[in-house]
């Protein structure tokens, strides 16, 4: 019989991801960020284009404009790290560019996780993503939509806030077998 420790620590991993949005100032280490930006460089992507590039965000200034672009993103604000996703604007791979953006962002994500940094993803659209390309020196041509913050979570911070556990749905609520419906 297989050991199934070394998956159930994976999927221990998988299921812990959770969004931080409050963070203590202390920096993410160069070590963890080079390592983040690895796993992204490897994450899959449709005919393996790689229709990204990332913008690595340090400086406390363009994190708090970006928050204020708009969008959903406003935990740059308090993250020491963010990494701004932006994506090749292909004419006619729309769809499959925002698949691989998800992919990459996941990826990211469970990336830092793995060093014990906490994330966050948000979303500029319309006015916010000409405000961030403004900020961020990105071409008209380029899409740019996703911004992950990164940093260690503030404990203290989420303590002092109000629980609102979100249940999960039951498997048997979102799962078929064989066809759509059959529970």
């Amino acid at each position: 019989m297989p050991d199934n420790q070394p998956a159930l620590e994976q999927i221990a991993l998988l299921r812990r991801l959770r969004a931080i949005r409050q963070f203590r100032p202390d920096p993410v280490p160069d070590q963890a960020v080079v390592a983040i930006l690895a796993v992204a460089r490897w994450s899959g992507s449709a005919s393996n284009r790689q229709p990204w590039e990332l913008i690595v965000i340090r400086n406390s200034e363009t994190l708090h404009a970006l928050a204020n672009a708009g969008g959903t993103a406003p935990h740059l604000a308090g993250a020491p790290l963010g990494i701004v996703l932006v994506m090749a604007g292909e004419e006619g791979a729309a769809t499959r560019e925002a698949f691989d953006e998800g992919r990459l962002s996941e990826r990211i994500m469970l990336a830092a996780d793995a060093f014990g940094v906490g994330s966050c993803i948000g979303w500029f659209s319309g006015g916010s993503e000409k405000a961030a390309k403004r900020i961020l020196g990105v071409p008209d041509e380029r899409v740019l939509r996703t911004a992950i913050s990164l940093g260690y979570a503030d404990e203290q911070a989420r303590a002092g806030m109000p629980r609102r556990p979100q249940p999960r749905k039951p498997l048997a609520a979102i799962v078929s077998y064989e066809r759509y419906g059959q529970r």
